[in-house]
């Protein structure tokens, strides 16, 4: 009985349903639960935050902002670094990749970073 109660209370916990989400609103973004309510907010600064995607695990969320920059924070809040920023190819769009993030660039290539901000490639 015990070993069922075990098992039970682990596939419920491992659940991605039951993970959290982002949402922007106002260009700011939000972590909020599957029902909708609101957990923190994550990013309110003067740059409009556009896009931002949550790591599988959901403790890393990628932003990218409305001048082109990706920036990486915790799912606290805090930020961890800027992984790209660039003047003349702005960034549209930023993923998770496994430990990876596939930045899109505005000139229609995609480039693959390292957590760290070190690209890969660019394809």
């Amino acid at each position: 009985m015990i070993k069922l109660l075990l098992v039970i209370f682990c596939l419920q916990t491992s659940n991605p349903s039951n993970m959290n989400h982002t949402r922007i609103k106002n260009g700011k973004v939000e972590l909020i639960k599957e029902n909708g309510s609101l957990i923190r907010t994550i990013y309110s600064n003067n740059t409009a935050a556009v896009d931002a995607d949550m790591s599988d695990d959901g403790k890393l969320i990628v932003i990218t902002l409305e001048n082109g920059s990706v920036d990486l924070r915790k799912d606290n809040g805090s930020d961890i670094r800027t992984m790209y920023m660039s003047s003349s190819n702005k960034a549209t769009r930023a993923r998770f990749d496994g430990e990876n993030v596939i930045i899109t660039l505005g000139n229609g290539k995609s480039q693959l970073t390292k957590q760290n901000g070190s690209p890969i490639r660019t394809f």
